[in-house]
């Protein structure tokens, strides 16, 4: 064990997971790679957790960011004025679709569906929250409530009383045999059923278009737009936690729920739009917004620094259109790795855009295999490529590059993780 991981041990909570036997310390980075402490370079899939959505040392993000730095002001509160911060609230209200939209910034993708959770349930009157099967919604007492994935939910204790639904379980012996508009049809028929048993007034629905923890599960496109039509016949609103989807990354819609044709209450959002610089937050129907009755602030919501680093980062993958190179890349990416599913060790090959995933399983059973999934994870870190691991049972390596990926490095690491998943797979039948 090393210096600094023996430090880490001994100061930072157990509960906090480490990747890799040799963990490692990143000292440096450049477009998509990065360099490590001991001088190793990689190219980066994960990206911080799906939030360095540019990749590392992007010149218009330090140039804004040292911009407003050089100011002397790296704070001031929303007490005051925050000339970033208007600016960014006015484009993201414009881009999210949501009529007369207004917005609220926060520091993490937590924060923001806490936010949004108390916007649904004062506007309601109801402690009642629809939720899916698999979901993670965050570390607070509130957001642990609504996450339908035991691995990341430390307490069944709740301030909420919540109802979970299907939506990313297709492949379970329920519904497999089903089609997929045969699955949405019992997914929204098991939503009515929920609705007659639970309270006359439910707050909302929340819901991440693609659940990353999960090992990047996904609804069927179509169904959060059929399950709202449910809901809007009993007045229930709907929250996008689009802390992963945003800003393009699926390639086929700017934000996740696009994909399914619908426009929701209100929207959280939060890791890539800062590009490592930590913010988050709600846009909403102001109406809803505006619903608080007491005051509120975020001290760090907003600052000049996070909102000069989002306002360039925004702009960047607006200028470039990285939204048509995510399901560009993300198309060569996947292609190429649907080949695996012919391996005994990997049960399937998914993803949309620059969010692909591939879960792995015992050749012997079929089960989750988390063993052959850290396999993996450490086979690619050899071969020079840094990717995460998710999924309810810990057996899904998940892949999410910056949205600028190049023609290049897409190739390679497809092409490192063909290898390292063929050589665990190798090994695990021998």
């Amino acid at each position: 064990m090393s210096e600094l991981h023996s430090r880490h041990r001994a100061v930072l909570p157990s509960w906090m997971p480490l990747y890799y036997e040799s963990p490692l310390e990143i000292t440096g980075g450049k477009g998509a790679r990065v360099t490590d402490s001991e001088g190793s370079s990689y190219l980066d899939f994960f990206t911080g957790i799906v939030t360095n959505m540019l990749g590392y040392d992007v010149a218009e993000v330090r140039e804004a960011v040292e911009a407003q730095i050089a100011t002397g002001v790296a704070h001031t509160s929303t007490l005051y004025l925050i000339r970033h911060q208007v600016e960014l609230a006015e484009q993201i209200a414009e881009l999210s679709g949501i009529p007369d939209a207004k917005v609220f910034f926060t520091n993490s993708g937590t924060e923001a569906n806490e936010t949004a959770l108390l916007l649904a349930t004062h506007a309601r009157g109801s402690d009642e929250v629809l939720a899916l099967r698999g979901s993670y919604h965050g570390r607070s007492f509130g957001t642990v409530a609504v996450t339908g994935n035991r691995a990341w939910k430390n307490s069944s204790l709740s301030p909420l009383n919540v109802h979970y639904l299907h939506g990313t379980d297709h492949a379970s012996p329920a519904f497999r045999h089903m089609s997929e508009r045969e699955y949405i049809d019992a997914c929204v028929a098991d939503l009515r059923d929920v609705l007659a048993t639970a309270s006359p007034k439910v707050a909302c629905m929340i819901a991440e278009p693609v659940q990353g923890v999960n090992g990047f599960q996904m609804p069927p496109d179509g169904l959060l737009g059929a399950y709202k039509e449910v809901l809007d016949e009993h007045g229930i609103l709907m929250i996008s936690d689009e802390v992963q989807t945003g800003w393009g990354r699926t390639g086929t819609g700017f934000f996740g729920i696009d994909n399914h044709g619908v426009t929701p209450d209100a929207m959280t959002f939060a890791k890539g739009l800062g590009n490592g610089f930590a913010i988050g937050g709600v846009v909403a129907r102001g109406d809803l917004m505006d619903g608080l009755p007491a005051l509120g602030v975020a001290t760090f919501g907003g600052n000049p620094v996070s909102t000069a680093a989002a306002r360039a980062t925004l702009k960047y993958v607006l200028d470039h259109d990285l939204q048509s190179n995510a399901l560009r890349q993300g198309t060569t990416l996947l292609d190429g790795l649907l080949a695996l599913r012919e391996l005994d060790s990997v049960k399937d090959v998914r993803g949309k855009g620059l969010m692909f995933a591939i879960e792995m399983a015992d050749p012997a059973t079929g089960g989750p295999s988390p063993a052959l999934a850290g396999q993996v994870l450490e086979a690619a870190r050899e071969r020079g490529l840094l990717v995460g691991k998710g999924g309810l049972q810990g057996n899904v390596l998940r892949m999410a590059p910056p949205l600028t990926l190049s023609d290049a490095d897409a190739a390679e690491g497809r092409d490192i993780l063909l290898d390292a998943v063929r050589s665990v797979d190798t090994g695990a039948a021998s």
